[in-house]
């Protein structure tokens, strides 16, 4: 029998009772505070769009504050309070709830309610992720593009109200499964880290060594033929309606294999703008962006796509591999970087004159296709490793909703 078990059959054995939240609570709605209220410093604040990406159950300090002037005009939560939000786009997230635990008051905004409370504040904002509660408020829940829950209805919400004592042992299981989800994320985060600084050791590791063994070096502008791209005219509504040509941007360049983008254009906009067609096979790097301040963004393209102003492509010359050519272009970008990127201007740049010179090693047929095995080899692990994450996470996560379902259902005591 566990601990809950004991607290349950001893302090209330009838059963848990149950009341409606306006019974025990008292609730504040907000109002006001844009995000261009937010600050770096001044009185705590808790934005409710916040609520659905930054914050847990329960939280002792804020990521954002507000002007001592702007907090005046606006709704306080005391330490113990619990601010939940009445809006969102979707039922999971209307309602989400952070309890603030810090030692002094803070302030929230509109499309939030603070409620002030009788009960272990970890345990109500706890009980406010669980089932039961998802399912009352669909029930109370309004509209379609945006959902809304009123304080008014949230009043009528009927809660278990186990023994103070039931809450807090339910609470500390809770903060240890929180615990141990967290530091598993940071395990995995961690091994990947490790992993991906591993390869790019090893890459840098691989082509000193074919540098060293006096492989002919071949300056960029004769590695293949060299694309560059444009923007079709927004104003052309037949560029864009029903695209499905890829059109790669630095926005879509986070990965190492370009599979597909955000945006698409058409043939027309191909026929009729400076963007071509890149064919398929292409090695494809961003030349202007700020995202050149730290790194050069190198990917590989297996499909035709076009490129949009800010980007370089290359399709490589007869006798070089395509994935040579990423691979080389990949694992030398921190000296590429160094060597082309443009002195000054507003926004960093790849200087072309110092592109094209910029020389790599080009071995013989049989040793491109042995670095490209290995290389290839040593992508797909972390790419194993960096898909297993976020499936390790989820499985513990079910879990971890599992056990925090069944503390926070009970056997309700009789009328």
């Amino acid at each position: 029998m566990s601990r809950i078990d004991e607290l349950i059959r001893e302090l209330c054995p009838g059963g848990v009772e149950s009341a409606e939240l306006g019974s025990m609570a008292t609730l504040v709605r907000g109002n006001g505070m844009p995000k261009t209220d937010l600050t770096d410093y001044g009185v705590g604040a808790i934005h409710y769009g916040q609520i659905y990406t930054r914050y847990g159950a329960w939280t002792e300090s804020t990521i954002s504050f507000v002007a001592p002037e702007t907090a005046a005009r606006l709704a306080t939560a005391e330490p113990g309070d619990i601010i939940i939000t009445n809006t969102s786009e979707n039922l999971g997230d209307v309602c989400k709830a952070v309890a603030w635990l810090g030692s002094e008051p803070i302030v929230t905004g509109g499309h939030a309610t603070i409620i002030k409370h009788n009960l272990e504040p970890k345990y109500l904002s706890y009980w406010f992720q669980s089932p039961a509660f998802a399912k009352r408020k669909r029930a109370l829940a309004t509209g379609t593009k945006v959902i809304d829950v009123s304080a008014k209805q949230l009043l009528k919400v009927r809660i278990p109200v186990p023994p103070l004592e039931v809450q807090r042992e339910i609470v500390r299981i809770l903060d240890e499964f929180t615990q141990l989800e967290a530091e598993l994320e940071a395990e995995l985060e961690a091994e990947l880290e490790a992993r991906a600084h591993q390869y790019v050791h090893y890459q840098r590791r691989v082509f000193d060594e074919i540098a060293e063994a006096g492989a002919r070096l071949v300056a960029l502008r004769d590695v293949g033929r060299w694309y560059g791209g444009g923007t079709p005219s927004k104003a052309r509504s037949e560029y864009w309606d029903g695209g499905t040509i890829p059109w790669i941007s630095p926005k879509d360049m986070g990965v190492s294999t370009v599979v597909d983008t955000e945006d698409h254009i058409t043939e027309a906009a191909v026929a009729g703008s400076a963007t071509k067609l890149v064919p398929a096979g292409a090695v494809a790097l961003v030349a202007r962006s700020s995202i050149l301040d730290h790194t050069l963004p190198v990917a590989y393209v297996p499909g035709a796509s076009t490129l949009n102003q800010d980007m370089k492509a290359v399709i490589a010359a007869e006798e070089i591999a395509p994935r040579y050519l990423f691979h080389a272009l990949r694992a030398l970008r921190p000296t590429l970087l160094r060597h082309a990127r443009r002195v000054g201007g507003s926004v960093a740049s790849l200087d072309s004159q110092k592109l094209w010179k910029f020389e790599i090693p080009v071995p013989t047929p049989a040793e491109q296709a042995r670095v490209c095995n290995l290389l290839d080899n040593f992508d797909t692990l972390v790419d194993d490793i960096r898909a297993g994450l976020p499936a390790e996470l989820a499985a513990r996560r079910k879990q971890y909703a599992h056990y925090r379902d069944k503390l926070l259902t009970f056997e309700e005591a009789a009328a």
